[in-house]
């Protein structure tokens, strides 16, 4: 009879342990891991190779789809629902997850095509786009300080 309550007790201090143990904290709006190390100047991509072009272009392509639609709330990572306003309810937590969700699945479907496709592209063409992704990042940078956060 003893270990039975024992095991039963055991078992209930988990199971409670386990409920308190859910991450209530507020997400950030933008992923923490939307930063840009440097940016460069077409003198310098010039001299690299096409595959770090393709690296680079495709990490300016993340940090854009994970920032430009949130622009209206913020353009750094670390803001919440909450900073605004906004209620911490279910039905807003989910729409935020729903949302975080549909961003990742549409990157990674533009990544299987860009892996696939953007090897093909014309050097310069690339250089370019790099150039005008790093220059959409920048206006981001002035449009921040134009805004409180």
């Amino acid at each position: 009879m003893k270990p039975k309550i024992t095991l039963f007790c055991l078992t209930f201090l988990l199971m409670v342990g386990m409920g308190f143990a859910q991450n209530n904290a507020p997400k950030s709006i933008i992923s923490q891991d939307v930063r840009i190390a440097k940016y460069h100047d077409r003198k310098e991509l010039e001299t690299m190779n096409k595959g770090v072009l393709l690296n680079l272009y495709n990490e300016r392509i993340e940090i854009i789809v994970k920032i430009l639609p949130y622009i209206a709330f913020a353009t750094k990572p670390g803001v919440t629902m909450s900073t605004f306003g906004i209620p911490d309810t279910k039905d807003n937590r989910r729409a935020l997850d729903d949302q975080i969700n549909a961003t990742t699945s549409y990157f990674q479907s533009t990544m299987d095509f860009q892996n696939k496709i953007l090897p093909y592209s014309d050097r310069a063409n690339l250089i370019a786009a790099i150039l005008f992704y790093e220059e959409t990042l920048k206006s981001l940078h002035i449009y921040s300080q134009n805004n409180r956060f």
